[in-house]
C-alpha cells in the first residue's frame, strides 16, 4: 500500500517513530509540529491520511480537525495521551476516524492506518457494502436532499452541507428508508467501522451536527425525528 501520510506531532521522538512505522509499510510521509503547520501541510500537500496528535503547542488537534472538516473528508488517525473517555467521544464526534492512545504500538498503529485507508478508498468506489444499501454509481435523491457517495458529498437545494464521514454515512442509511425508525445500535452497525468501539452518545452528537448544518442552509428545516428511548427516523415527506 501507498500514500502520503502527514503526521502533526511536537513531540520529535514519536513523531519519528510513526514516521519509521509507514515508510517501512512503503508509505511517503510529512511532519509538522504544530497545527498551524499541519494546516499548511494539509493544504499545500493533500495527504491521504492524517496522524494528528491533540496536545500540540499552539492549538489543540481537535481544533485542527475541525478545520480540516470544514472542507475535507481525508481519514484523520488521533494519536495521544489523552485517554479519558470524553476527549475520545470528542474526536470521534468531530469526525476522527481512529484513536489511538500512547504509548503505542507502531505496527499496530500502521495496521490501523492501513485499514481506514482501504475503508475509505472502498466508500469512495462505493462498493456493494455501503452503509446504506444502495448499488454501485447511486445518486440518491430524496425530497429538498441529495447524497453522492461516489464524490462523497451530501447536499440540501443543492447546496453542499459539507458533512463528515459519519454524518453523510447516517444521512445515506436515512434517505435509503425514509420512516423506518432506527435505533442507535442499528446505526452504529451500518456507519461506524468498529462499532463496538463507538458509544451511544456519539450517535446522538453526530445526529446534532448533521441538524445543525441542515439548519445552517434552511433554519426552519429538521427532517431527522427523534423517537425517545428508541431512535431515529427521516420524515417520509421532506
Amino acid at each position: 500500500m501507498s500514500g502520503l501520510i502527514l503526521i502533526v506531532d511536537d513531540e520529535p521522538a514519536i513523531a519519528d517513530t510513526v514516521e519509521y512505522a509507514l515508510k517501512d509499510e512503503g508509505f511517503d510521509v510529512i511532519l509538522a509540529e504544530t497545527g498551524r503547520d499541519g494546516l499548511d501541510c494539509f493544504e499545500a500537500r493533500k495527504p491521504d491520511l492524517i496522524v494528528l496528535d491533540v496536545g500540540l503547542p499552539d492549538i489543540l488537534g481537535f481544533d485542527v480537525c475541525r478545520e480540516i472538516r470544514k472542507t475535507s473528508n481525508v481519514p484523520v488517525l488521533f494519536l495521544t495521551a489523552r485517554e479519558s473517555e470524553i476527549d475520545r467521544v470528542v474526536g470521534l464526534e468531530i469526525g476522527a476516524d481512529d484513536y489511538v492512545i500512547k504509548p503505542f504500538s507502531p505496527r499496530e498503529l500502521a495496521a490501523r492506518v492501513k485499514a481506514i485507508l482501504r475503508r475509505f478508498e472502498a466508500g469512495r468506489n462505493h462498493s456493494a457494502n455501503d452503509p446504506g444499501g444502495a448499488s454501485s454509481g447511486d445518486c440518491i435523491a430524496f425530497g429538498r436532499m441529495g447524497v453522492d457517495l461516489l464524490r462523497m458529498k451530501a447536499s440540501l437545494d443543492g447546496i453542499d452541507l459539507g458533512l463528515s464521514r459519519y454524518e453523510l454515512g447516517l444521512l445515506n442509511v436515512f434517505v435509503n428508508q425514509p420512516g423506518r425508525v432506527f435505533n442507535r445500535d442499528q446505526l452504529m452497525e451500518a456507519v461506524w467501522d468498529e462499532p463496538e468501539a463507538a458509544l451511544d452518545r456519539t450517535v446522538d452528537a453526530h445526529i446534532k451536527t448533521l441538524r445543525s448544518k441542515f439548519r445552517q442552509i434552511d433554519p426552519q428545516f429538521d427532517p431527522i425525528v427523534t423517537h425517545r428511548a428508541v431512535g431515529y427516523s427521516l420524515m417520509e415527506d421532506c
